[in-house]
């Protein structure tokens, strides 16, 4: 379902702001629906292309790890709330996977994600990105099973990812706030809403928890 026909009223996304947290009853972060959005878009219209062009086609051997034999029969809207129900990645992560999309193929100009690909792909930077963002992360082996794939595989793909996009992992604030503006102008015709600001206050609220999980244990160790 593309993130432009939801309806959301500022109410909704006020609420969604302020009451975003990492329990296991968390709602789905609305950048999923973004993100799934824009990756449909770009396929749409490498699609296109490729009609057109056959030199537009994926020339690039390595980057053909990640085509699959047979097309998955899940929308990418499905295949990221599958990925967010089983890891409880917070919204940071879809937005530095966003990060990692895009220097991937800027790096790997000949790669162009596709119905064959972008499956591997997401779970791929999915993965990548909740090591570098989360404190705690599930096993390669989770995280294959939750993106349908077996272990060695998962593990084959984050490995080509990493040498393909040149250990080029670190996101600053400055290039993340920009990333996140470039998501809410996807959907900023319809009266938009600020991502941003869900991110920071979902990470605000991931702060609190910590600092107060840390109390806790203190207090605790002094009892």
């Amino acid at each position: 379902m593309a993130a432009s026909s939801l309806a959301i009223s500022p109410r909704k996304l006020r609420s969604d702001l302020y009451s975003y947290s990492y329990q296991s009853d968390a709602n789905t972060p609305l950048v999923i629906s973004v993100l799934a959005s824009l990756i449909e878009r770009t396929m749409a219209r490498n699609e296109r292309i490729a009609k057109n062009c056959k030199w537009a086609l994926t020339k690039d051997f390595r980057s053909r790890v990640f085509e699959c034999h047979e097309i998955p029969d899940m929308t990418i809207q499905s295949y990221l709330e599958r990925i967010f129900r089983y890891t409880k990645a917070g919204p940071s992560v879809y937005v530095v996977a966003y990060v990692y999309i895009d220097r991937f193929c800027q790096a790997n100009p000949e790669f162009r994600i596709n119905a064959r690909n972008v499956h591997r792909l997401l779970i791929t930077t999915i993965m990548v990105a909740s090591k570098y963002v989360e404190d705690m992360n599930y096993r390669n082996s989770y995280f294959a099973r939750v993106g349908g794939l077996t272990t060695n595989e998962l593990n084959n793909l984050e490995l080509e990812f990493l040498f393909m996009m040149g250990f080029k992992l670190h996101v600053n604030v400055s290039v993340f706030e920009s990333y996140c503006s470039h998501l809410e102008r996807e959907v900023s015709i319809g009266g938009g809403y600020h991502i941003e600001r869900t991110l920071r206050c979902a990470e605000e609220i991931k702060s609190r928890q910590i600092e107060e999980r840390r109390y806790n244990q203190i207090a605790r160790i002094m009892l």
